[in-house]
């Protein structure tokens, strides 16, 4: 069961190739919008810490 609809970026536009976001069951899940049945589901936690690492660079070198 689902606790809100998939949201996408205001980034995207009208384009269908973006990631989307939902809250599910008290999980986040992650999906592109073009491949809607792959989906990749986590907690808010550690959803926030890849952010975190993300914003600040830890995966640069992988680039």
């Amino acid at each position: 069961m689902t606790d809100t609809e998939w949201q996408k970026s205001t980034f995207s536009g009208s384009s269908e190739n973006c990631m989307e976001v939902r809250r599910a069951d008290g999980a986040v899940e992650l999906r592109e919008s073009d491949t809607g049945h792959l989906i990749l589901r986590t907690t808010p936690t550690a959803l926030a810490a890849l952010l975190h690492g993300l914003k600040a660079g830890e995966f640069d070198h992988h680039a």
